[in-house]
């Protein structure tokens, strides 16, 4: 089994789900009450936060890529950072290590592309609803990527960061997610990326028009199938 080295924190409610979702695939595969050989970097989240909010993604990626050197210094074979939004320095983070780092948006794109499916929708912060970094690493797995209107975009990034994040889980946020949801599917798209991961402790299937894509899950899973690939 090889080690798995999370660079998480971003925010430490998501990446909960990292740490359950790969034990319990390990588990399964191996049996009786087997779990991960496993690193977590947990960073402080108001510290990351403060600076992408302020631009500074360089003071980003040197935090970042120091985490991951951490972790493979300490033996990870595998690192992941347990965020969409932070993906944006995953290749720097790739650069410094020896390791390989498995990137969210990809794991996202082979699930995609295994579905079938041609055009699908993308919630998540602003970073990653409105930049390129994210968008087009998705698109170039050969479908199409759409984005809400504007004023929904603003909502949704309004509550990952002042609800989602905080632990805070609104009846009145999952159905404003839920209507934008329709929304795209309306527009087309025949699935939605739960592209932030904190949106997953609001968003599941039964609240979803179309099928569901959770990007922390995905993650996860492939992260476990990658550390028993010659299990």
């Amino acid at each position: 089994m090889r080690t798995i080295g999370l660079i998480g924190g971003l925010s430490w409610e998501s990446t909960v789900i990292y740490y359950q979702i790969i034990n319990q695939r390990v588990r399964e595969r191996l049996g009786g009450s087997h779990s991960a050989d496993s690193l977590i970097w947990s960073v402080d989240y108001t510290r990351v936060e403060d600076l992408i909010f302020a631009g500074r993604w360089d003071e980003v990626s040197t935090l970042l890529t120091g985490a991951g050197g951490k972790l493979a210094d300490l033996g990870a074979e595998v690192l992941l950072i347990c965020s969409n939004t932070f993906s944006r320095v995953s290749d720097d983070v790739a650069r410094a290590v020896s390791v390989p780092v498995l990137h969210i948006a990809d794991t996202l794109g082979a699930e995609i592309r295994a579905r079938g499916m041609r055009k699908v929708g993308l919630l998540g912060t602003r970073f990653t609803m409105d930049e390129p970094f994210y968008r087009d690493r998705l698109a170039a797995h050969g479908f199409d990527v759409v984005v809400p209107r504007r004023e929904q975009r603003e909502l949704i990034h309004h509550v990952i960061f002042d609800e989602l994040v905080r632990g805070e889980l609104r009846e009145s946020s999952r159905d404003a997610y839920a209507r934008i949801i329709d929304d795209l599917a309306a527009d087309g798209a025949e699935g939605v990326i739960l592209g932030c991961t904190e949106i997953e402790l609001l968003i599941s299937e039964k609240d979803s028009s179309i099928p569901v894509l959770p990007s922390a899950r995905l993650h996860a899973e492939a992260a476990a199938g990658f550390a028993l690939a010659d299990s």
